[in-house]
């Protein structure tokens, strides 16, 4: 249904660049073995083949290429030493390093894609650009960290792909990038974003951080490395999204203050959160679950900027990389799929927020107990929330407006992950993503609609 017409390497401008070595940083180790992360960006642009080849496609590589003068690790590698009581895994950029663009045709229905509906995951997956393979060099595994993909939907819209490592960054870096790449496309030229403060690689803005680098790689270095694969076909996914309009989430904020009048921290993104992460609850089939676990929602935050019990000063928020701390909230599962379960989920997450997010006492507090605590996950049954409203992909604007869909494709290979981005609609609101088993994907569907109807 897609038909790749080119694959080639963008570098920076020659000469435009020195050569770069980070070493990774605690909060980059922690990700070395997870999967990549793969995002699609859809845009509504109606144009030819001609003109997609013979303009859009120059301009995106040229401005793919200005944008990496100002973000070096993009383009660069993944260096894991084979001798890992040596070395320490280092993000590299030398001269000639390149970062792949796909080009491709697809005859997938675009229309269908963008929909909110439930759909098939697999359809999405010749829409990402694969990361090309590890190389050896005697000393070290080089990976690549980064792979784009620009494909045309004859006379419909655009669909831009990219899949990045998570060790190169969190999802503030990753679409800070994306952001610069369509200014300077939209702008044909970086004049306007060198204006403003540049990315911070340098490691060294953590400090020490109570020796948190070492005891990381201590860990970590045991876990043989391999490089990412492809996502698996079939996949047995389904993927939808769910809107909550500004008005609703206003109904769902005034249930939370009828039922708890004073709560603080009562946000969009808590409403949204609980309300989400109740029906996901209730969705489960007695086979899916074991009722003995916890239920538990991961909440990430930013720890950019944020005064912290591990970092001081804290890393400024023009930090490239990874920076995320955040919060776990753990509840029985029959108090949240109870019929009050939605305002007891919402109370809780405001809480934690309030006392460790918030914090600065408690927020990183602990980090010494990250990895060994990880087991005990296992322990609940878990959802993750993937990337954040504050950092919406879908205001990356080529030229072409604000995108019509983002969709988080890695969320199929976490058990289980919902996406949060701001609604492209005039009603404004949050858009909720998940990837689920059809079955599962059914039930959480009539939960969700029928849950706002009270």
């Amino acid at each position: 249904m897609t038909t790749v017409l080119e694959t080639c390497g963008i570098s920076p401008p020659p000469g435009s660049a020195a050569d770069l070595s980070l070493p990774l940083c605690f909060f980059d180790i922690i990700w070395l073995h997870y999967h990549p992360i793969r995002r699609l960006l859809f845009y509504n642009h109606p144009c030819s083949e001609a003109e997609f080849l013979n303009t859009i496609v120059p301009n995106l590589k040229h401005s793919l290429s200005l944008t990496l003068k100002h973000f070096l690790p993009v383009a660069g590698n993944l260096l894991y030493p084979l001798d890992t009581d040596k070395s320490r895994p280092l993000i590299r950029y030398v001269s000639g390093d390149s970062t792949p663009l796909t080009v491709a045709v697809s005859g997938r229905n675009f229309d269908d894609l963008t929909g909110s509906h439930i759909k098939e995951s697999d359809q999405f997956y010749d829409l990402l650009p694969p990361l090309p393979p590890a190389t050896d060099d005697g000393n070290y595994k080089i990976a690549p960290l980064v792979a784009m993909q620009a494909t045309l939907f004859l006379g419909r819209g655009i669909c831009v792909g990219v899949t990045n490592h998570h060790c190169l960054g969190d999802a503030r870096s990753v679409a800070g990038f994306m952001s610069a790449w369509a200014d300077i496309n939209r702008h044909g030229g970086d004049e306007q974003f060198c204006s403003s403060p540049p990315c911070i690689f340098e490691k060294s803005v953590m400090g020490y951080a109570n020796g948190a680098d070492e005891k990381y790689w201590s860990a970590k270095r045991k876990v043989a490395f391999t490089a990412p694969s492809s996502l698996p076909v079939p996949s047995g996914r389904v993927r939808a999204a769910f809107t909550l309009p500004e008005s609703d989430i206003k109904r769902l904020k005034n249930r939370v203050f009828s039922e708890i009048p004073g709560l603080v921290n009562v946000s969009s993104f808590v409403v949204t959160a609980a309300y989400a992460w109740s029906a996901f609850v209730k969705s489960a089939a007695a086979d899916e679950v074991d009722e003995g676990r916890d239920e538990a929602l991961i909440i990430p935050a930013d720890a950019r900027g944020r005064p912290n019990a591990l970092i001081d000063p804290p890393v400024p928020v023009n930090y490239f990389g990874n920076c995320i701390g955040g919060a776990m909230v753990r509840m029985e599962r029959k108090r949240v799929a109870a019929d009050g379960g939605f305002v007891a989920a919402a109370a809780a997450i405001a809480d934690r927020i309030k006392n460790q997010v918030n914090c600065k006492d408690n927020f990183l507090k602990g980090w010494e107990n990250w990895m060994s605590e990880r087991p005990n996950f296992a322990e609940m049954n878990r959802l993750g929330v993937s990337g954040s409203p504050k950092f919406d992909l879908l205001n990356a604007d080529f030229g072409w407006g604000k995108g019509r869909r983002l969709e988080v494709v890695s969320m199929d290979e976490d058990k289980y992950s919902m996406s949060l981005c701001n609604s492209s609609d005039s009603e404004g609101g949050l858009v909720v993503g998940l990837s689920l088993p059809r079955a599962r994907m059914e039930a959480f569907a009539t939960i969700f609609h029928d849950g706002l109807k009270q």
